[in-house]
């Protein structure tokens, strides 16, 4: 009876535990894994060029770098090398190889160390999917997930788990992303040979380094081929041949083929829907052309390292579809040192003259200015409140005195520039360039000031290329495209009114001569075909611009350094003008653009370059110039030009009578009122000047004639109203002036402004 009792405890005993055996071995189903539940959304995305040629694999936002494909586009050859090397019995078991196990223990024990693992496939996708620590808790971790795992999922549903999630080296995972990064082919294109020693490398990804320890590799390759030897899937002969037969690694870097900063710029545009409805994702770049640019860029470059530049970026744009042919953000991505990450073509610099072409063009739509207008580049002060005098020069620290808007712009000459932009207002060009794409320039008008003409604001080199596109599409704007037969194109055109005043603007960026002054007849901006270009250069020759079109692309070009430092005494056309200029002939090397359209309701009649108007017999340099046809009535009856005061000061200091027909008293001025000091009379002098040097001048004060015939005299300050003439041969000019007796003493030398009268403290 006592036996009895004791053997039904002991049944009731292994019942309950075979109960519990059963429940727990059950759960796993309660709690099944899918496939959807493990899906992989944070891959990498592969890249085409348009014509299918690749760019490379980029990694994900987690920078792994990942790319899937079912088993069935995975080579026979790396399935059977995989399971061979980890896992013989994969079809054979379920998530557990008990066999396996009892093999561990009992080498184990006889070793007295860890001879051989028991880690099925499924398990170790269990400790991919969730990292658990070496000890007893963390493999019961490990045997749970993997039971789940089994429970809703099939052999093969887990294999293509585990084999697009295999660690392959540096951040590269999955056989596709590895096959692709290091042979550039698909998984589905392996060989035996490739395919074995990507078997070989996750075993211990680090220790098997394939670009690190290449003679370790080979070893486990070796391995690799023997455990296929013995499960049946090669014979002897084919592993020794294999194990002999010379393969190449690619460096990591070659995931990324051409274009690195476009495609990661690219990835982060790309919905998650894009990335994953397409594979590869086909992009507008041209391979080709890409690599002729990042090639130029890192030639002209080198050619600039003595002057402290080492950056530079360009974008090729077609005109006709707004399609990024090439994107080059910096000479070498790869090269961190250098800060080769750094994009410039994204990159917020300060645009230099680079946005004159848009202050003329709307203070011409806007019936401003004419291209026949005279601009004055003379010396010019501007008040800021709260800041110093703004007094803008050019480049040369020369001015040219009166000048047509074509030469203005074409030489880039900066006091015409804000004096324009002075006359259209800074809101209004702020709202033009927002139009034209400027999204970046988001600070209130005050920020900016009249500076922004110079570039006071900063912007992309992409903005200025999109801008330049809608200017050589006179007027018509078009988004930049960067991937195939993308639809946003259709509804996004718009129009930027009128074209004809995009026309003067390109017929003026076109026009070689009228730029000689700044740039020469023959410089690096001349083409042996049309072209409409512009350049740039930031305070401090910290930034470099060129960008420039013709009927069928723009190209944009950037050199600097992403550091800030200021080059050596380089400007737009040194520094980023030749690589515009390699990349423009490149372009057309085998196919010249059509002609620029001519400037539709205009016409075009001859003027005195130096005045604008119909030349006269004594012009000594006449010239075409376009005309509104409601100005050629003017034009017939307007020929004499005078200078208005505002050019005094600069025709002072010039060696020759800038127009020969008039004679110009600079010094004083009409209506100067002149303080005279109590006991200073007999000290303080005033300079009578002329403008030029004519050969003998009759000077006149109240009708009386001074002993002298010199152009410019100092007279002794006398209290009265003074006529003050001067004559040579027929011509004459007037002025009339003030000096009054002071009430006080000054206390400071100079000069000052009071009621628009000039008062010589001296």
């Amino acid at each position: 009876m006592r036996l009895s009792r004791r053997l039904i405890r002991k049944s009731k005993f292994f019942l309950a535990v075979v109960f519990v055996c059963i429940v727990v071995r059950l759960m796993p189903y309660f709690a099944p894994i899918h496939t959807a539940d493990i899906a992989q959304n944070q891959l990498a995305l592969e890249f085409s060029d348009r014509n299918g040629l690749p760019l490379g694999t980029i990694l994900t936002r987690d920078q792994e770098h990942t790319a899937v494909v079912p088993l069935n586009q995975v080579s026979p050859q790396f399935i059977n090398a995989i399971i061979a090397a980890e896992d013989s019995s994969f079809y054979h078991h379920g998530a557990l190889d008990i066999k396996a196990i009892i093999r561990a223990i009992n080498q184990a024990i006889h070793a007295k160390r860890i001879v051989s693992g028991a880690s099925t496939i499924t398990m170790q996708l269990a400790r991919m999917l969730e990292p658990s620590a070496r000890n007893l808790s963390g493999k019961l971790q490990e045997i749970w997930l993997a039971w789940r795992l089994a429970a809703g999922m099939n052999k093969d549903e887990i294999l293509a788990a585990y084999i697009n999630r295999l660690p392959m080296g540096g951040n590269i995972y999955g056989v596709e992303a590895a096959s692709r990064t290091y042979f550039s082919t698909p998984a589905s294109e392996l060989n035996l040979a490739q395919a074995s020693l990507l078997a070989a490398i996750p075993n211990n990804p680090t220790y098997f380094d394939p670009l690190q320890h290449w003679d370790r590799l080979k070893q486990r390759q070796k391995y690799v081929l023997n455990r296929m030897v013995q499960d049946g899937y090669i014979t002897q002969k084919i592993a020794d041949k294999t194990q002999t037969e010379k393969v190449v690694f690619q460096s990591r870097q070659r995931g990324i083929i051409a274009a690195p900063h476009f495609l990661f710029w690219l990835a982060t545009q790309l919905s998650n829907t894009q990335q994953q409805e397409t594979s590869p994702i086909f992009t507008t770049i041209d391979r080709p052309l890409q690599q002729f640019v990042e090639a130029q860029a890192q030639q002209v470059i080198s050619n600039l390292a003595a002057n402290n530049v080492h950056d530079a970026a360009a974008l090729v744009i077609n005109n006709h579809t707004g399609e990024v042919l090439a994107y080059v953000g910096s000479p070498d991505y790869f090269n961190e040192a250098k800060l080769g990450r750094n994009d410039g073509v994204q990159a917020l610099r300060q645009p230099g003259s680079t946005l004159k072409p848009f202050v003329y063009e709307l203070a011409l739509e806007k019936k401003l200015i004419r291209p026949n207008t005279i601009l004055a580049d003379v010396p010019a002060h501007y008040a800021i409140p709260g800041a110093k005098l703004y007094s803008p020069t050019d480049y040369t620290q020369r001015f040219l005195g009166p000048v047509r808007v074509r030469i203005a712009l074409a030489n880039s000459l900066n006091v015409p520039a804000v004096r324009v932009l002075e006359k259209i207002g800074v809101p209004n060009l702020l709202e033009r360039l927002h139009e034209l794409g400027f999204t970046h320039l988001n600070q209130t008008p005050e920020y900016y000031g009249l500076g922004l003409t110079l570039g006071s604001g900063e912007v992309t080199l992409w903005e200025l290329a999109q801008a330049y596109v809608t200017m050589a599409r006179q007027g018509q704007s078009i988004p930049l495209v960067s991937t195939v037969n993308d639809s946003s194109i259709q509804n996004l055109k718009s129009k930027i009114e009128n074209s004809t005043t995009w026309q003067l603007i390109t017929d003026m960026l076109s026009d070689r001569h009228a730029r000689a002054t700044a740039f020469g007849v023959d410089s690096v901006l001349n083409l042996p075909f049309p072209a409409a270009v512009k350049t740039g250069t930031s305070s401090n020759f910290r930034d470099t611009w060129t960008v420039g079109f013709t009927t069928d692309y723009t190209v944009a070009t950037w050199v600097g350094n992403f550091n800030g430092e200021p080059m050596r005494q380089v400007s737009g056309v040194m520094g980023a003008a030749p690589l515009w200029n390699r990349i423009m002939l490149h372009l057309h090397e085998h196919q010249e653009p059509a002609d620029f359209a001519v400037s539709q309701g205009l016409i075009q009649l001859p003027i005195c370059a130096n005045s604008g108007l119909r030349p006269t017999a004594d012009c000594n340099s006449v010239v075409q110039e376009y005309f509104y046809p409601e100005d050629k009535i003017a034009y017939a009856t307007q020929d004499k030009f005078n200078l208005p005061p505002e050019y005094n000061d600069w025709l002072a200091k010039q060696q020759s009578n800038f127009v020969s027909s008039n004679l110009r008293i600079v010094s004083p001025q009409n209506g100067d009122l002149y303080l005279l000091y109590p006991s200073t009379e007999g000290q303080q002098k005033l300079e009578f000047k002329l403008a030029g040097n004519p050969s003998s001048v009759e000077w006149r004060l109240n009708g009386e004639q001074l002993d002298t015939q010199s152009t410019n005299l100092f007279w002794y300050l006398r209290p009265g109203n003074w006529n003050l003439e001067a004559r040579s041969g027929d011509t004459s000019d007037k002025v009339s002036f003030q000096v009054e007796l002071a009430k006080f003493k000054p206390t400071n030398r100079g000069f000052s402004v009071v009621n628009s009268q000039r008062i010589l403290n001296k």
